[in-house]
């Protein structure tokens, strides 16, 4: 929702320096103009992204107005839920796993973590991580590479709606001038109409090139940057989960293994060493 403040921000100081300087708002809303713009940067848009990067891009733009990013207390429950995976695995073996990772949504340790049992991609991440451990198919040293490789291609796969999004944001000051070229064509046509008409005529072919530079460096890049922001947080979550799984695989200690995913996060969202400590003995299977 911090979005929208700014997005407020942006427009009040926009419309409140123009009344200041004695500008009328209404002078503003020239209808052709928002539909030359605002149309072909759609038309843009569409033209530029197959159809399941259209489905994202509304998806991701959803998420970065209305949703919020992880913070401290879901980086520390995934970490819980690690650890008590890991603890199982290594108490009764790890074809003890196999229940929780094959159908995650009836696992009793999966269901007291619902910001991840919720959330399809970590989820998934998560057990196409662990099946490799459980069916002992592959080397530890090999499934950290395995799960880079995943890592990097859902890293790569979330940067295109911030593509398209960068094409339309740069592209809107461009057709803000074509708005305005087919505004001046109108007002040669209208010469002989007299002053008055040629004056409004004019306004509304500057309005056309205001409103594309305005839209693009007052909403359109600073959404792309806040999604690409987002996309980094989804991106630290998988390195998480891949530093512990991979860790896990190569023998260490339950404990261990979080730990090393914890120092892998960054300090905004890293919960303190003793605080995730006195976490997981409050799960009661800490040793």
């Amino acid at each position: 929702m911090l979005i929208l403040v700014g997005a407020f921000i942006v427009l009040a100081s926009t419309l409140g320096g123009f009344m200041l300087a004695g500008g009328k708002p209404l002078v503003l809303l020239h209808v052709s103009e928002f539909v030359v713009i605002l149309g072909v940067a759609l038309g843009v848009l569409i033209i530029a992204s197959p159809s399941h990067v259209l489905k994202e891009i509304i998806h991701k733009t959803k998420s970065a107005i209305f949703g919020k990013a992880s913070g401290k207390e879901e980086y520390t429950e995934l970490l819980k839920l690690l650890y008590e995976i890991f603890m199982v695995g290594r108490r009764n073996g790890l074809i003890a796993l196999e229940e929780h990772v094959m159908d995650p949504q009836k696992s009793s340790i999966f269901q007291r973590y619902p910001a991840v049992l919720n959330h399809h991609e970590r989820l998934e991440f998560l057990c196409n991580g662990l099946k490799p451990v459980i069916d002992g198919k592959i080397k530890p040293d090999q499934l950290e590479e395995l799960m880079q490789a995943e890592l990097e291609a859902k890293a790569k796969e979330a940067e295109h709606p911030v593509h398209i999004l960068h094409l339309v944001g740069d592209s809107l000051p461009g057709i803000g001038i074509v708005a305005a070229v087919l505004g001046i064509i109108n007002t040669m046509a209208a010469i002989s109409e007299g002053p008055e008409a040629v004056g409004e005529k004019v306004a509304a072919a500057l309005t056309g090139t205001l409103l594309g530079i305005f839209v693009a460096y007052g909403f359109v890049n600073p959404l792309t940057n806040r999604i690409q922001f987002n996309n980094g947080s989804d991106e630290l979550c998988f390195k998480c989960i891949k530093q512990a799984v991979a860790g896990f695989a190569k023998g260490l200690a339950p404990l261990t293994a979080v730990e090393i995913a914890r120092r892998s996060l960054d300090s905004s969202v890293q919960p303190g060493g003793p605080e995730l400590e006195a976490a997981v003995k409050s799960l009661g299977t800490a040793k």
